[in-house]
């Protein structure tokens, strides 16, 4: 069944990539998303069988890989209770996203393309994911990021596409640079790259120090600590985000399926995985808590002022991936793949309801130009407003009544307060993660108003011209036939805001199914009294690592923290989006320069601008013109040839055609001649 669920979206890759012309863009749809429906029912089946139920772990081998020395790497599949898990976030959010994509793209003309690209993705998370050793997970790492770049820059035709898909891709190599010298680190350590071997050696070199750069370093904290610098670029943290809020430029399943359920939280499921080895390394999950608290925090502040709606939802997505790594760089593994697994729910659903808003507004992206859409567009209102429920953690302290953001991200503050008493930096992502609770309230209620409450827009095909904001559109529309992707009447002027088809609207069902109902049905397995039972050793936490024990006796007040700042944020969204419209432009002129800060990423992009990419690109021109042109073609093979041209000019110059002229040319040669033996003959 293991191989079914691996193997299946790579067929329908194949077949909609290579005869998706041949077959039709019905059929591919049909047969692409079929497949992953398949998928996903076998994914239900093993987490219900190796996580819920009695089954084994175990990982069969397909087949020998390579050998190479010492190194034999065998291609097997790992499936283990964190495998199961997911298998269910991957392959559902994926089969959803491949039903919606039939309504949202359906008249998009390179749908094979799309739906091959959506399945080859799928492909390489689930090797990610299967994987039973290093290699394989690099195999299925460096996989997604290859189909991350081919689904961003999807619409190739707009540059603003392929500047996205560039920049992710040279973003998260920055972080697999990191994760490859991890890699052989470990390697150099245990001689293995087998999770059960090498796991199985930890233990044995904790402590040894490895000199490196004359220094001495202790061995584990340098292999961990490299090994996320692979999990910051791929999971989207402080300093390596970048790519994340650009990859928006990309179709909105793409936003769904990517940058809320999957590629992004391969740096989770890594560290999870990886946490026999992390459990020895202090030092580095110190540095895995600050970085997340980092990023929750900075992300939430910077989705306060965007006024995208796939924006606001990215950089909520940048944060709430930062409070996985605070839970996990404090211990507690299983609250950060909990959170992984509601997140996935909540966050799919947010970004596919954004895309039936879009729909719905004929392309338009700017939240500024949308309002009083909740009676227009009813079900995906209310899909949106338990979508933001969830996120924001709407729950009552203390019962098991709450939306699934509650009973995950609650758990990881009461977690990061917990742990406070041993780590001094646990305490800085206790209250970072509080506060950008109260800050993911506001923005996300703040998307709420702006969008389906207030005085509805007029003229949103003018106010999409004028901003310049399309999710949908191709730079060249006329060379597919089509105008900006239009739907009803294809024409130009007003359009009045429209449900989905009901082939959007059954996605944003079942998923707000899981918003709802994840957090209270699988608490009690993932981090409560049935974990032992649910983990069966999937995550590894060391004898001193007492976590979720500790989370039962901390104050009570540190329950209603993030409650008390969910309400706070509500009620301050409500206030000046609702109360007192003009508020936010007052905030805005009161603190100017606050408010540029913010809305300009906190000048991240400039920085990077200023100090790689244009001394890069300065470089690059300097070895281009100067090294290459002048130096290397200028004196070797450009230079010899232009000198034998010269020489060819020269010779041409003598053949005038005149024969009185050769016969000179003649006479001065046999004069020569004679001057030359008369020379001779006299020494």
């Amino acid at each position: 069944m293991i191989q079914a669920i691996v193997f299946l979206p790579l067929i329908g890759f194949l077949i909609a990539g290579l005869f998706g012309r041949r077959i039709g863009a019905r059929a591919s749809e049909l047969v692409t998303t079929t497949l992953l429906f398949i998928a996903a029912g076998f994914s239900w089946i093993v987490f219900f069988d190796v996580a819920l139920g009695h089954g084994h772990a175990s990982a069969p081998v397909l087949a020998n890989w390579f050998t190479s020395g010492k190194l034999s790497v065998d291609w097997a599949l790992r499936v283990d209770s964190l495998t199961a898990v997911m298998l269910v976030v991957v392959n559902t959010v994926s089969a959803l996203v491949h039903f919606y994509s039939i309504g949202y793209m359906h008249e998009d003309p390179s749908r094979p393309r799309f739906f091959a690209y959506l399945s080859l993705f799928t492909f390489a998370m689930l090797s990610l994911v299967t994987a039973d050793n290093l290699v394989q997970m690099f195999f299925g790492w460096e996989g997604v990021g290859l189909a991350s770049y081919l689904l961003i820059g999807f619409w190739y035709q707009k540059p603003s596409a392929n500047a996205a898909a560039i920049k992710a891709f040279v973003v998260n190599r920055v972080g697999d640079f990191g994760f490859a010298l991890g890699i052989f680190l470990v390697f150099q350590l245990t001689q293995s790259l087998s999770f059960e071997q090498v796991f199985a050696a930890v233990p044995g070199i904790a402590g040894h120090k490895i000199h490196v750069f004359g220094a001495d370093f202790d061995a584990l904290t340098l292999a961990t600590f490299l090994l996320f610098i692979g999990a910051m670029g791929k999971s989207a943290q402080f300093l390596l985000h970048t790519w994340l809020p650009d990859a928006m430029e990309g179709p909105t399943p793409v936003s769904a399926l990517i940058h809320a359920a999957t590629m992004v939280t391969a740096g989770v499921f890594m560290v999870a995985r990886l946490s026999p080895i992390f459990e020895y390394a202090p030092d580095t999950l110190a540095f895995v808590t600050l970085i997340g608290a980092i990023t929750a925090f900075f992300a939430a502040t910077i989705g306060l002022v965007q006024n995208d709606i796939k924006r606001v939802i990215a950089y909520s997505t940048c944060s709430q991936l930062g409070y996985m790594f605070v839970a996990e760089g404090v211990g507690a593994y299983s609250l950060g793949v909990f959170h992984l697994f509601t997140h996935a729910f909540f966050k799919a659903l947010l970004f596919l309801g954004a895309g039936s808003v879009i729909h719905a507004m004929h392309h338009e992206q700017d939240m500024r130009n949308m309002g009083g859409l909740w009676n227009k567009i009813p079900f995906t209102f209310a899909m949106m407003t338990i979508g933001t429920l969830a996120l924001t953690g709407v729950g009552i302290p203390g019962t098991e009544l709450g939306f699934a953001g509650f009973f995950s991200k609650d758990a990881i503050i009461e977690a990061a307060f917990a742990a406070g008493e041993h780590r001094s930096v646990a305490y800085l992502a206790f209250i970072s993660t509080v506060v950008a609770a109260g800050l993911t309230s506001f923005y996300s209620w703040r998307l709420v108003f702006m969008t389906f409450f207030g005085k509805a827009k007029e003229s949103h095909a003018d106010a999409r011209a004028a901003h310049g904001h399309d999710d949908h559109t191709h730079a060249d529309a006329h060379a597919h036939g089509h105008d900006d992707h239009a739907h009803d009447d294809h024409g130009h002027g007003h359009h009045a805001p429209h449900e989905s088809p009901i082939v959007m609207l059954i996605p944003l069902a079942v998923l707000a199914v899981g918003a709802v109902a994840a957090g209270a049905v699988f608490m009690g397995d993932f981090a409560g009294h049935g974990y032992d039972e649910f983990w069966k050793g999937a995550l590894y936490t060391g004898h001193d690592n007492h976590i979720l024990h500790a989370m039962h006796e901390i104050p009570h007040w540190v329950s209603y923290a993030a409650t008390v700042m969910m309400i706070l944020g509500f009620l301050g969204a409500f206030f000046v989006y609702q109360l007192a419209p003009g508020t936010a432009q007052k905030i805005a002129h009161a603190f100017p320069r606050l408010y540029r800060f913010l809305l300009n990423k906190w000048y991240f992009d400039e920085l990077y601008d200023a100090i790689f990419v244009r001394p890069a690109f300065a470089l690059g021109r300097l070895l281009w013109k100067g090294g290459d042109g002048r130096i290397i073609d200028g004196l070797g093979p450009d230079g010899i040839a232009a000198r034998v041209v010269d020489g060819a000019r020269l010779a041409v110059k003598l053949q005038t055609g005149y024969v009185y002229h050769y016969a000179f040319a003649m006479l001065i040669g046999v004069a020569a001649v004679v001057t030359w033996f008369v020379a001779g003959g006299l020494r």
